[in-house]
């Protein structure tokens, strides 16, 4: 766990010391679980946005955009269920003073039990070698039995109580199971209570509840209250989907891991319209649609996992995660849910309206049925940089180097433009030639702020796929160095194809 830990230590200090995240309002000591994306951050998190808007409705006729307000009428959120549910278990520490949710202390112990067991497979293995039977052993193991027994045990536990709401049972779960405050060891906790995780503002004009505004707190109900209206304006039959991506707003308790979890976040949602009793099929659809979207990426498929819903949300009756392997476990990146016709049929029955499809080739009117797909972008984010920041050996005796091996379509510059000596004037006006066409084509860097040598680190630290190196020869012949920044191997190619080559290489068509 230490080495993972390390992992994740250098992965925020590489995030800060080459602009890709900063603290929010770090001269004022920062705001808690609030970041800034810098000049690189920005660009590269533009490009996850892309691949997804890309792959969701470009390539889908049957999937529209949408971008709604944030703000919404309050009664949004009553038919929601998120004013009456949308809630976390909160509990303190009387000792500490510490605030935390009670259900992810919970779960923090069963990940020191599943620690156990993957460190009893690991000593079998290595015992046993080539004959070794990881299922068996896990079957017969009675260590290893024994921690299954209590890891499921407290897991139907905490499954039950949440699912009922039941604050005591997890006050005396974690009392029984001897959970101590994180920082100091203290076991002197309240009671658990619930804690609902919408912000509420007020409408300037309107004094009292009635004025009273929440920020959004996830962007599906945006799509859901402009059903009729897209489907309308743009003549789509079901099944149909609605695409949207935009920022949402959670009250966290304990808000931590970096970006993993943060206050103020941005969500790539879709939502699938379609007949009731249809669900299930579609359901299995996007649930390998959305994994093949991961692992066009390059994603090791060890990395990603489906996981299941045991506690299911009130909306939905099915359920499950795409689970990425980050420094700190396998944690949710992305949920498919079957969301039935709750929404819809929620709205439809506070708001008086109908929010209702006619069915052509059945001749009758329903309530669709949704499918949704949801990502969170900054965990996105997250996973894409933990996949790619490599620490390397150079070839040849040059040292260890920081790397990003991002997806070329996905880096923030996809080419740099380096004269081989600043104080040059016929190669700098050279690279600064080529650096400004290229910029037409794509998002490129010119830098002769140092050796040839360190310009190349600097670019394989922010991911930078190709660069261009103009040195004398290219004086004589209008040829330039193409450097790639993962096999490190370099050509001579003429200027003039430069454009072309380096296009084709980083073009989204890649992924798509």
């Amino acid at each position: 766990m230490s080495q993972q830990s390390d992992l994740f230590k250098n992965l925020t200090a590489h995030c800060k010391e080459y602009g890709f995240i900063f603290q929010s309002s770090e001269i004022y000591d920062g705001l808690s679980a609030v970041y800034d994306y810098g000049p690189y951050g920005v660009e590269l998190k533009n490009n996850i946005k892309d691949y997804w808007w890309r792959s969701m409705v470009q390539m889908h006729d049957n999937i529209v955009g949408l971008d709604a307000a944030i703000f919404m009428h309050p009664k949004t959120w009553k038919a929601s269920g998120h004013v009456d549910a949308f809630n976390d278990p909160l509990i303190d520490n009387k000792d500490s003073k510490k605030r935390y949710r009670a259900d992810v202390l919970v779960e923090e112990y069963l990940d020191k039990i599943e620690d156990k067991i993957n460190k009893e497979v690991e000593k079998a293995q290595k015992r046993f070698g080539d004959d070794f039977n990881e299922e068996l052993y896990r079957q017969t193991n009675p260590r290893v039995a024994g921690y299954l027994e209590k890891f499921n045990e407290v897991k139907s536990r905490l499954a039950t109580a949440m699912s009922k709401g039941d604050m005591p049972g997890m006050k005396a779960l974690i009392e029984e199971l001897e959970i101590a405050d994180p920082d100091t060891g203290s076991r002197n906790w309240t009671d658990v209570r619930q804690f609902n995780l919408m912000f509420s503002t007020q409408l300037g004009n309107i004094a009292g509840e009635e004025g009273k505004l929440y920020l959004r707190p996830e962007t599906a109900q945006g799509i859901f209250v402009n059903f009729l209206n897209v489907q309308k304006s743009t003549r789509q039959k079901i099944p149909f989907g609605i695409a949207q991506i935009g920022k949402a707003f959670r009250n966290e308790i304990v808000a931590r891991q970096f970006i993993f979890r943060m206050r103020e976040f941005e969500q790539m949602e879709m939502q699938f319209f379609l007949r009731p009793g249809e669900e299930m099929k579609w359901y299995e659809y996007w649930k390998e649609k959305r994994m093949n979207w991961h692992l066009a990426l390059g994603t090791p498929k060890e990395k990603l996992r489906f996981h299941d819903h045991e506690n299911l949300a009130h909306y939905a009756n099915a359920a499950v995660d795409i689970q990425f392997q980050f420094p700190f476990g396998f944690k949710e990146l992305e949920g498919i849910h079957s969301r039935t016709n709750f929404d819809l049929g929620s709205h439809q029955e506070l708001s008086g309206k109908k929010l209702q499809y006619f069915d052509s080739e059945l001749q009758e009117n329903y309530v669709p049925y949704v499918v949704e797909t949801s990502i969170g972008c900054d965990r996105m984010f997250l996973a894409t940089l933990s996949n790619a920041l490599k620490t390397e050996e150079v070839p040849g005796g040059e040292g260890a180097r920081d790397v990003l091996k991002l997806h070329p379509a996905l880096a923030p510059i996809k080419c740099a433009v380096l004269p081989l000596k600043r104080n040059e004037e016929r190669l700098v006006n050279m690279a600064q030639s080529v650096f400004k066409e290229l910029s037409y084509s794509f998002q490129c860097q010119y830098d002769d702020t140092g050796s040839i040598g360190k310009l190349y680190r600097r670019q394989d630290a922010i991911g930078t796929p190709f660069c261009v190196t103009i040195d004398f020869e290219s004086l004589d012949d209008n040829t330039v160095t193409l450097r790639d920044r993962d096999t490190l191997q370099q050509e001579r190619v003429p200027v003039q194809a430069l454009e072309d080559i380096v296009r084709k290489r980083v073009d989204m068509r890649q992924l798509l």
